[in-house]
């Protein structure tokens, strides 16, 4: 068995400092080029699907050359619905 040493220990310390320190380092290099990417990637995205959403609208937009109104509903409007009883509450001295 072996016992823990005051040199591993330290060893042991900066080793994590070390690997502190370089992932630091590393992320202030690529990170903001990996954020840059996936904000391309997301906004090509959003522009693609807009382009499909607009061309779907657009071909049923020209294929419906009639427009029709609806005037039925118009003249009657809806009657609200009859949930109970009003009862009028008086105060008692």
């Amino acid at each position: 068995m072996q016992t823990a040493s005051f040199a591993g220990f330290i060893k042991t310390l900066f080793y994590i400092v070390a690997f502190y320190y370089i992932f630091k380092f590393l992320a202030k290099l690529f990170l903001p080029l990996l954020v840059k990417k996936v904000v391309e990637k997301a906004g090509a995205n959003f522009q693609e699907q807009q382009q499909r959403s607009q061309d779907a609208s657009w071909r049923t937009s020209n294929s419906n050359d009639e427009i029709i109104y609806n005037t039925a509903h118009s003249k009657n409007p809806r009657e609200t619905k009859k949930v109970g009883d009003y009862v009028d509450y008086e105060e008692i001295d």
